[in-house]
């Protein structure tokens, strides 16, 4: 079967099971309104085995008033039970449909309201329709029969959670069960005599399909003994089953189970119980003087740790530990059956009660239908809102559903923040999406993660977090995102995944964020070089040209004086004062070159790195291949990179001499400086501000820099420059 058809399958059973239930009401309340029958309806050979008998006994109970209907409050009940049951097989088919365990829930909650509709069609049938109606023979034999399918109950010990007994040596034991309901239940529908749950409603109703071979003495009435062994033996195997299983889980898979092993030794002990006691109330003589307390108490406790106990444990896991992550299909069919069950409800109320009981018409008026229809029809949309809402909270309690998490995730991404707003705002929407008491934002630094914001603020810092999701954008790490949980609700894998897709959709996010520190990082270090920068030429102007301005001011002045009373000294001072203007008007012009050389300006790189070579404190050599004329941003970038790497050589390379190479390439632009010093180890030495500067220079005008260096082998300086000749 296809996942969509078991799906469609499941819920349709749900429907049906919601729809019976209510038909059984409304026919048990119609024969409520009759009264106490006052005589029997026999149905079929009163001469029959075991008629004749059954009807004297029930012509004085009729005498004595002891005899009674099932009433449409306990119609209702245990309607409500077999519909959570069918409820939490549905759900569990939705998700997996070769799961056997999801589909002995659909069967077993279907039975017990097809085994009260059946009940009532025939007591309607025979009480107030006078036999007329059809099928009736099938409906008795329904009303009989179908609550069997509770003897498959066990093997939900046997299935959890998977649907696959623990290993393949226990598949004996779902055989024998098997085994064994087919001999009791086939040999107890073929037993002749009448129908056991009509008797009390004062309906004797043979067997239609009854035979003799299995009537009561006869050899295929021990088919039932048999048959029922079978199955209370292997019923208490698959207890023993549950709790191996128990005993070898761990982690989610224990917390999944613990539940249902208190079920499953609940139920065991009673089956225990029942085996044991049984021939302690034979020996008592219950059986034969009247009621039986101990059977009844035990078989109480056994409906109790059966009918509400198994599918709580199921609901439990499901709800509680995430099993089989169901949290989207619980929330619709938790919609579903609340729509469905309160319009049935107020369908109930309109057609019925209101009509009757106020204003005193029959509910077969021609107006009602479509009074019904239509204030059902207006009460669809309101109910179903109400349903969603009331759904998302127990499904996800106070938090959001994780598709409302995840949409105003997306929301947050696409709007326009602070960057020192973004990142907190991202923590709080991630603790309240999961429900934890802590989160935070990560980002990686270098081989680090580093925390970059947490919610709430006051959260404590050095708490690890109990889950971490990493963001990726492009294959690159850029952070991570951490959770942690409060002790009364832990960590799941729903959760987890909530988590994981958060994470996903951060990566952009921090990408932008990483993006803009990284801009003001820059921009910060250029501009406290240029600060640098302008500090440098204003020593330089100061201690240099302007101290020689100001002297050659005062020898002139002295030259002056000198001039009138000593020529030929004044010769010899203006030819001293001549090369001193010389001198200073050089060290003008290197101060120009600094801030832009006019050289760079007219020929070029090639042109400007040469001249630059033959002033290095070391042996420098310039080669170029296929370089031309450049943006004066890329010529400018790429030349001080030259100019800053030659003054590392001279600084601290300890070299004989360096090369400089220069070449255009695949759209690129390569400069490289190489030396032959004693080179250094790049991961031992922090980046200082020279190699920083190059850095942003290259970046600033879409490139990177590259430093090749191993201690004893020298320093390569590499940096590329996309172009386009000019």
């Amino acid at each position: 079967m296809t996942p969509r058809a078991a799906k469609v399958l499941s819920r349709g059973i749900v429907t049906a099971c919601v729809l019976m239930i209510a038909v059984d009401v409304v026919l048990l309340a119609s024969l409520q309104r009759q009264g106490t029958p006052t005589e029997v309806v026999v149905v079929g050979d009163p001469g029959a085995p075991g008629m004749a008998e059954a009807l004297d006994e029930l012509e004085e109970r009729i005498s004595k008033g002891d005899v009674s209907a099932e009433t449409p409050v306990e119609a209702a009940i245990f309607g409500v039970v077999g519909l959570v049951w069918a409820v939490t097989g549905s759900l569990i088919v939705s998700r997996q449909p070769r799961n056997r365990a999801g589909w002995i829930f659909c069967i077993v909650g279907a039975a017990v309201p097809v085994n009260g509709l059946a009940f009532a069609y025939v007591l309607f049938t025979f009480r107030l329709a006078d036999g007329s109606l059809p099928a009736v023979e099938v409906a008795a034999i329904l009303g009989e029969y179908s609550f069997a399918a509770v003897a498959l109950v066990p093997l939900l010990f046997l299935l959890f959670p998977d649907g696959r007994p623990p290993s393949p040596r226990w598949a004996w034991a779902a055989r024998l069960l098997v085994l064994g309901f087919v001999l009791a239940v086939g040999a107890f529908v073929l037993q002749p005599g009448p129908l056991n749950n009509l008797v009390d409603s004062a309906i004797l109703y043979e067997n239609p399909i009854g035979i003799e071979p299995f009537a009561d003495g006869e050899p295929g009435s021990l088919l039932i003994p048999i048959g029922a062994l079978l199955m209370l033996g292997t019923s208490l195997a698959t207890v023993i089953a549950v709790r191996q299983r128990f005993r070898r889980a761990v982690g989610e898979e224990r917390q999944q189970m613990r539940w249902l092993v208190a079920v499953a030794t609940a139920s065991g002990a009673v089956l225990a119980l029942m085996l044991v006691m049984t021939p302690i109330s034979l020996l008592l003589g219950f059986e034969t003087e009247g009621p039986d307390p101990i059977a009844d108490i035990l078989w109480l406790l056994g409906a109790i740790s059966v009918f509400l106990g198994i599918p709580a444990a199921y609901l439990v896991a499901i709800f509680r530990y995430g099993l089989w992550e169901l949290d989207v299909v619980i929330r619709k069919a938790v919609v579903a059956a609340l729509v469905v069950a309160t319009l049935t409800a107020v369908g109930v109320l309109l057609l019925i009660a209101i009509p009757i009981l106020v204003v005193g018409i029959r509910p077969d008026a021609s107006a009602i239908p479509v009074l019904v229809g239509v204030v059902l029809g207006m009460l669809v949309g309101p109910i179903r809102r109400r349903a969603r809402r009331m759904a998302d909270r127990l499904v996800y309690g106070k938090r959001a559903t994780p598709y409302e998490v995840l949409t105003a995730f997306g929301q947050r991404v696409g709007e326009t923040y602070a960057t020192e707003d973004v990142l907190p705002r991202m923590a709080q929407l991630l603790a309240s999406g999961v429900g934890a008491s802590s989160a935070r934002v990560l980002l990686r630094v270098g081989p680090d993660l580093r925390e970059a914001a947490r919610w709430p603020a006051d959260a404590d810092a050095a708490r690890a977090g109990e889950y971490t999701a990493p963001v990726t954008d492009q294959g690159e790490e850029l952070g991570a995102l951490s959770v942690s949980m409060p002790a009364n609700d832990p960590m799941d894998p729903s959760k987890e995944k909530l988590v994981r897709d958060l994470a996903s959709q951060a990566g952009l996010l921090l990408r932008n964020v990483k993006l803009v520190e990284d801009l003001r990082a820059s921009r910060q270090r250029l501009v406290a070089a240029q600060n640098e920068e302008r500090r440098r030429l204003e020593r330089n102007i100061h201690d240099g040209v302007q101290q020689q301005l100001v002297a050659l001011n005062v020898r002139l002045g002295l030259l002056a004086r000198t001039a009138t009373t000593a020529p030929d000294r004044a010769a010899a001072m203006a030819t001293a004062l001549q090369e001193q203007a010389t001198t200073t008007l050089e060290e003008l012009r290197d101060l120009a070159r600094g801030i832009y050389p006019p050289l760079l300006a007219d020929e070029g790189l090639t042109a400007a790195l040469e001249a630059q070579a033959r002033k290095a404190a070391v042996a420098v050599s310039v080669e170029t291949n296929g370089v031309g004329r450049y943006p004066q941003s890329v010529e400018s970038a790429l030349y001080f990179c030259a100019l800053e790497a030659l003054n590392n050589v001279a600084k601290y390379a300890d070299a004989s001499r360096a090369t400089v190479r220069l070449e255009q390439a695949d759209g690129q632009l390569v400069l490289s400086v190489t030396d032959d010093g004693r080179g250094f180890d790049p991961t031992q030495v922090g980046g200082g501000t020279g190699l920083q500067g190059m850095a942003d220079r290259l970046e600033a005008v879409g490139g990177s820099l590259e430093i090749d260096s191993t201690p004893g082998r020298g320093t390569t300086v590499r940096g590329w420059v996309p172009i386009r000749s000019a």
